[in-house]
């Protein structure tokens, strides 16, 4: 079982990010209804390398998939209720960079992290934009970490939530009869 951290705040830090951002392709499994997407992570050294589950106590499930400090990528697992804004997109004002975890002593082996916050999901009409949220709505900076992946980040340092764009229609799967 995964070190449990008892807080809505995940502490986090933009850096700033040199050449192309990276590109990223949301999928489906349609046999489990999990969206995943991840890219590969170019920062050297640093940091956890492993997941950090957000979970809430609604029973939804988000994992952050992390490389080196770097987040670079998401599972959704299990889905919080969406609500639909039909004019729903990823906000204009961007910067772009990587979204970095602190780098923190840790017990060897430990890969995994579990945070309990509160999340919520909206999506456009087309449920090609998603908007996951981590606790209360708040100020926050939008990062964009790679082609169709935003990071939110508050004033404060914490993680916010989340922008997932040009995401493919669910197709649920069917059996051959």
């Amino acid at each position: 079982m995964p070190p449990e951290i008892p807080t809505e705040n995940v502490e986090a830090r933009v850096e700033p990010v040199t050449g192309a951002l990276p590109s990223i392709g949301w999928r489906w499994d349609p046999e489990t209804d999990i969206l995943s997407g991840s890219f590969k992570g170019n920062r050297k050294s640093g940091g956890l390398t492993g997941t950090v589950e957000l979970t809430d106590d609604e029973g939804s499930v988000a994992v952050l998939d992390v490389n080196n400090g770097v987040i670079c990528g998401l599972d959704v697992v299990v889905w919080p209720e969406v609500t639909t804004t039909p004019t729903l997109q990823v906000p204009a004002r961007l910067t772009d960079g990587r979204v970095v975890l602190p780098s923190r002593p840790s017990r060897p082996g430990v890969a995994s992290v579990e945070v309990d916050t509160t999340l919520s999901v909206q999506t456009n009409a087309s449920e090609s934009v998603f908007h996951l949220r981590i606790g209360p709505q708040r100020s926050v900076e939008v990062v964009r970490v790679a082609d169709n992946f935003y990071i939110e980040v508050d004033p404060q340092g914490g993680l916010a939530g989340f922008w997932l764009a040009n995401v493919p229609p669910f197709t649920a799967f069917e059996e051959d009869l």
